[in-house]
């Protein structure tokens, strides 16, 4: 799916945004649910974990409630509600748990939130958001895992990681804990960013390297096109998890200018 947008305050950015899901070649469920609300400033992807009736309805769950967000008075509000939205959906995810008796269910959330030309990046576990500016593509995102965790006290080697027997165990979700645990990294748009938000279903056959070569490629191709490679990449390398994407392009827009001395152009002539 594809979308378009311009911010509703001051018109500053405009944004376009192409988003897919698969279920994968090995899985019958997708536990994996996407978010796609531009007027509201928000994009997600969660990835749910627990099985039938549990990872798929711990996924749905947080997209449940984010749809109901609207339109936000700033950056600060759009945080608010974000934040107050996932805290809701933990206490529903919590509750099924509870319900249904399945032990342990939550889902891992990447989230970019976006007012005028300020950004935001929320997530909790695994799932990443990248941001390729220019010829550099960074990942805003830190994993949440035991194997980062390892890495970054030091205990093993990068090579090391890649072999990592548990290296997809998750060290937070939401829904685990009594409240959300979340990182945020925030910053200012610049023209041309492109933000690319997938599940690790993408990322176990993409080193950053590679996704760096395609969303560089791509950078004055349609979205859609970009979505489907990637997606397409994962599925015939293994597929072995659901795998999904969500891809926003960002356009600083050019306000009406003023002429020289104060003169508005629109209204020259008129007496």
């Amino acid at each position: 799916m594809s979308d378009d947008m311009v911010t509703p305050a001051e018109g500053l950015m405009s944004f376009e945004t192409s988003a897919r899901t698969d279920v994968g070649r090995v899985r019958k469920l997708n536990e994996d649910s996407l978010l796609v609300q531009p007027m509201s400033g928000l994009w997600l992807v969660a990835d749910g974990m627990g099985g039938h009736t549990a990872g798929d309805f711990a996924s749905q769950a947080i997209v449940a409630e984010m749809e109901t967000i609207g339109v936000p008075a700033g950056a600060m509000d759009l945080r608010a509600r974000f934040m107050d939205r996932l805290t809701r959906a933990n206490a529903t995810i919590q509750a099924h748990a509870a319900e249904v008796g399945r032990g342990t269910i939550g889902a891992t959330v990447a989230a970019l939130i976006v007012q005028q030309d300020h950004f935001a990046c929320i997530w909790s576990g695994d799932s990443r958001v990248y941001r390729m500016r220019g010829q550099k593509l960074t990942r805003v995102t830190r994993d949440h895992t035991e194997v980062q965790a390892l890495l970054d006290a030091g205990s093993i080697t990068a090579e090391q990681a890649e072999s990592w027997p548990r290296k997809n165990v998750i060290t937070r979700a939401i829904g685990v804990t009594e409240l959300p645990e979340c990182d945020m990294v925030e910053g200012t748009l610049e023209d041309g960013d492109l933000f690319l938000l997938c599940s690790d279903g993408l990322t176990e056959y993409f080193e950053d390297s590679e996704l760096a070569e395609v969303l560089y490629e791509g950078v004055d191709f349609p979205l859609d096109g970009m979505c489907a490679h990637l997606v397409g990449t994962a599925l015939a390398r293994g597929g072995k998890d659901n795998v999904s994407v969500v891809i926003v392009r960002c356009h600083r827009l050019s306000l009406p200018g003023l002429a020289v001395e104060g003169e508005y152009p629109e209204f020259r002539g008129l007496q």
